[in-house]
C-alpha cells in the first residue's frame, strides 16, 4: 500500500537525526580504532617508530570506521524497514 503523505514522509531515507547519530558513531569508531592501532604498535616497537605507530593508527582508524559503518548502514536499513512495514509480519506459513 502506498501512503499519500508528503514526499518527506514517503522518502526512503532514515530520519536526519538517525543519520547524524550514525555519522558521529562512525567518527568515534574511527577514533577508537586509531587509538588502539597506535597503542598496539607503540607497545611492540622500541626506539624511533614514528612511521610505524602512524601507520598503525591509520590502519586501526580505517578498520574501526569501516566496521562501524557496516553496522550503522545495516541498522539504518533495518530501522527504515521497520518504519515502512510497522513491525507487521506475514504469517502465511503459519497454518
Amino acid at each position: 500500500m502506498v501512503d499519500s503523505g508528503s514526499p518527506e514522509e514517503r522518502s526512503a531515507l532514515p530520519p536526519k537525526g538517525a543519520r547524524w547519530l550514525a555519522f558521529v558513531a562512525i567518527l568515534v569508531g574511527g577514533l577508537c580504532g586509531g587509538l588502539i592501532g597506535f597503542a598496539y604498535i607503540d607497545l611492540q616497537c622500541e626506539g624511533n617508530c614514528g612511521l610505524w605507530t602512524g601507520l598503525g593508527a591509520l590502519v586501526g582508524a580505517l578498520v574501526g570506521a569501516v566496521g562501524l559503518a557496516v553496522v550503522a548502514i545495516l541498522t539504518l536499513r533495518a530501522m527504515e524497514e521497520w518504519r515502512l512495514f510497522g513491525g507487521r509480519r506475514q504469517d502465511r506459513d503459519r497454518y
